[in-house]
């Protein structure tokens, strides 16, 4: 099959033939109809997080499934899926008290998966390797979805619709009335805007720098939005927050200056909430003073704490309700081919979501 290989950090992906190999125990493999560009994948290809050359990244997917490795239950051939990065094996700690998204268990990304046709091993990106014409991964990695939802849209739901809509909902767990804010109207941000729209946020604040991407944020539910580089944008906050500051603080974007900023919006007893990826060994700063004597939380959020085959199905119930947008999410459609100009593109910064739609094989 032919997949986008990375050879070089920073460079070109290739398109060029890869072997992968038959599903093991407990594996499926998916023909993948729609892949996007998430920037977690550019962070990998510009080698920002641990990772060995060459590599096949890609992990926001959605295909059909073609084939099962023994074992494996509750899905057949044919069966559309959405593909994610979360594997979990069932049986760590963090799995059997509901938390797949922190499974333990090591998996080896160099393991064999993919390789080039003279063996040498290729690593399976994101334990998924979703910039190819067909993957094989872990069956607690797919979410069944139904054959009317496009996979362009169903890709969506395999990382930043459940990362931005479950931090807030599964990490944060905002409560009818709250208010928050979001840093950061991005792909993500606005799936937390999203989030906190159907919690039932009371006011959704949304922080950026960009003038479009704040007007994105009042199209996906914020009720305010305030520029990033406003003078007095602490004031700002309190001024919309009945100068208590807000119930919820989401960082949506992996700047550390949001990071740095983030606490001061919040209330007393307020909850700061890390969403956004900077690059490994960057730092933030804080007063721990200031925390103990506003009783304020800080929590990260992987994946928006999601378990795939509960939240993915509750997410197209909303979006067939229309309460949840995913077509507005994309910002362009590219063929296979194209895949290195959907990912220079989706480098400035204006993009929600560039998505490959692949052909179908056969």
């Amino acid at each position: 099959m032919k997949a986008a290989v990375c050879h070089a950090f920073g460079a070109p992906l290739t398109l060029e033939e890869v072997v992968l190999r038959p599903p093991g125990h407990g594996e499926v493999r998916v023909a993948i109809e729609a892949v996007a560009i998430c920037h977690s994948d550019i962070g990998y290809l510009d080698g920002l997080w641990a990772s060995r050359l060459p590599a096949v990244y890609g992990h926001e997917a959605a295909g059909r499934v073609v084939e099962l490795g023994a074992g494996v239950q509750g899905i057949a051939p044919g069966d559309a899926v959405v593909v994610s990065m979360i594997r979990a094996c069932g049986q760590c700690r963090a799995c059997r008290t509901g938390k797949p998204y922190l499974c333990a268990t090591p998996y080896d990304r160099g393991n064999g998966v993919l390789s080039l046709p003279d063996g040498s091993v290729v690593e399976h990106g994101l334990a998924t390797g979703g910039f190819a014409e067909e993957c094989v991964v872990h069956a607690s990695q797919v979410a069944p979805i139904p054959d009317d939802l496009p996979m362009e849209l169903g890709a969506l739901l395999a990382c930043g619709v459940i990362t931005g809509a479950g931090a807030v909902i599964n990490t944060a767990k905002v409560e009818p009335g709250a208010t928050v804010v979001v840093i950061g109207a991005g792909g993500v941000g606005l799936n937390a805007i999203q989030g906190a729209r159907l919690a039932g946020a009371a006011r959704v604040i949304a922080i950026d720098l960009a003038p479009e991407k704040l007007d994105a944020a009042r199209e996906f539910g914020a009720t305010d939005v305030l520029r990033a580089d406003m003078k007095g944008l602490r004031r700002a906050v309190m001024g919309l927050t009945d100068g208590l500051g807000a119930d919820y603080v989401l960082v949506a974007v992996g700047a550390i200056a949001a990071y740095n900023q983030a606490s001061s919006l919040a209330c007393k007893g307020g909850t700061v909430v890390m969403v956004g990826m900077p690059p490994s060994g960057a730092r933030m700063e804080i007063e721990p003073v200031i925390a103990a004597a506003t009783a304020q939380t800080l929590k990260g959020s992987f994946m928006g704490a999601s378990v795939v085959q509960r939240d993915v199905p509750y997410l197209v119930a909303m979006w067939r309700q229309g309460r949840l947008k995913l077509e507005e999410l994309i910002t362009a459609r590219y063929r296979f081919d194209q895949i290195n100009d959907a990912i220079a593109d989706a480098r400035q910064g204006h993009v929600r979501r560039n998505v490959i739609i692949m052909e179908k094989r056969g």
